[in-house]
């Protein structure tokens, strides 16, 4: 495995793999690795040739009172996750390799980045289509790997990269969870023992909800509802919504699209976010 941290350095070795024929995949991440975000190694390993993980905290995806300083970093621990998951290429830029000096073009995502997150924090899906792109030009990969537990960025990410005509397929894996159903993040690291206890209502009452929708159950109000009778354990519930999956707008009853239920809760100070896909058959 090759650790880069230079632009030219990664282009130079991917060209070798281009040239050879081989199909090049992409793991973006931003660091402190756990078992959701090796699925999405193992995901690319079974399907490309060459699979790269970068990480970089990004900071223009934080806003001004959110937790770029602390969050958390392990390095060393990384490569060596990476190493023993068979990754060929770790690229971990520095900022000033992906935001030199007077660096001023962002990509600016449309509706699809406004609702659930996008409401509460401007700016942060620009700041990640920003960086997604610049990685898609540094990378050039075929295919690139996300997460479900991030679905409205893997929604703005497919629209930018349909928009911008980037020769990319976008590949979402499901979300991985702790045995009792915490969805995998690299925040969970902040709570505290009590606190880690009471984030499993999260969970609880996405599948909760699921449960009710596979037995029949339409109506949105209610299906929201199910679920935040279960999130009482939270101590401040931001958003829990019920929208179409592919245009993000809220849902109405009685579902007849593909939905995901989506929240954003904080437990402790911790913002922790998850969803269920609630699938039907599109009309």
């Amino acid at each position: 495995m090759q650790t880069i941290t230079t632009v030219a350095e990664l282009r130079r070795e991917l060209a070798k793999a281009c040239s050879a024929g081989k199909r090049v995949g992409l793991v973006p991440t931003m660091g402190y690795l756990h078992d959701g975000h090796l699925a999405l190694v193992e995901a690319s390993r079974a399907q490309c040739d060459v699979t790269v993980v970068s990480i970089f905290v990004n900071p223009t995806q934080f806003g001004p009172n959110e937790d770029l300083s602390s969050y958390p970093r392990d390095f060393v621990r990384d490569e060596k996750l990476c190493r023993d998951a068979g990754v060929e290429i770790v690229f971990a830029p520095g900022a000033q390799e992906v935001y030199p000096a007077q660096f001023e073009t962002f990509v600016e995502p449309g509706e699809l980045a406004k609702p659930l997150c996008g409401a509460f924090r401007p700016g942060h899906f620009r700041g990640v289509a920003t960086v997604v792109c610049k990685l898609f030009n540094m990378v050039h990969p075929d295919v690139v790997f996300f997460g479900q537990k991030d679905f409205q960025q893997c929604a703005v990410v497919r629209r930018m990269a349909t928009d911008l005509n980037l020769p990319i397929k976008i590949v979402t894996v499901p979300t991985v969870r702790e045995p009792d159903g915490l969805a995998m993040s690299s925040r969970n690291r902040h709570l505290s023992k009590e606190e880690r206890r009471r984030a499993v209502a999260i969970g609880r009452g996405l599948f909760a909800a699921a449960e009710e929708f596979r037995a029949g159950v339409r109506e949105v109000e209610k299906l929201i509802a199910i679920a935040e009778r279960q999130l009482e354990t939270v101590d401040r519930l931001q958003y829990l919504e019920l929208v179409d999956g592919d245009t993000l707008k809220r849902a109405e009853s009685p579902l007849r699209f593909p939905a995901a239920l989506c929240v954003a809760a904080y437990v402790g100070s911790t913002r922790l976010i998850d969803n269920v896909l609630l699938g039907l058959p599109t009309p």
